[in-house]
């Protein structure tokens, strides 16, 4: 697909969560601080990588909901009847054909079902060092600021 479409990061939120020892520590004490911690580095890394971030949890209730702070990436939390692996498949399908979409989890039937819609699956060790070379670039540029 060509650069010229917009390009969107669908993240699996507690499949990262479970596959990062640091989040997951904070998630067995405290659920919602792993959630927001989680969310944090994402929104770093959509500023820097200019990819619209979303991120989809398993459900907080009976209705799925949604949230997004202005120039923040957008959270969705499942419903009761639905999972966050049903959301990202059926964001997936619906708009790889208009938008480079990438899907990051460990979640194999996930992946594949991305893949077969036309898009990208990438692991949670795959997400980290795409999170870890963005802050590399910034800080670099950073850096080049300065010295100007």
């Amino acid at each position: 697909m060509s650069d010229s479409h917009p390009s969107f990061l669908l993240v699996d939120g507690n499949n990262i969560i479970h596959a990062w020892p640091d989040l997951l520590s904070i998630f067995r004490r405290r659920k919602e601080s792993a959630r927001n911690e989680l969310i944090k580095l994402l929104e770093a890394y959509q500023d820097f990588s200019h990819d619209r971030v979303v991120v989809v949890f398993d459900g907080r209730g009976l209705k799925r909901s949604e949230q997004r702070d202005p120039g923040g990436i957008q959270v969705i939390f499942s419903s009761g009847d639905s999972s966050a692996d049903s959301i990202i498949e059926r964001l997936a399908a619906g708009n790889a054909q208009k938008y480079r979409i990438v899907v990051a989890t460990n979640d194999i039937p996930v992946q594949d079902a991305v893949v077969a819609s036309g898009g990208e699956a990438i692991s949670s060790d795959s997400l980290a060092d795409r999170i870890e070379q963005g802050e590399k670039e910034m800080h670099r540029w950073l850096e080049n600021r300065r010295r100007s």
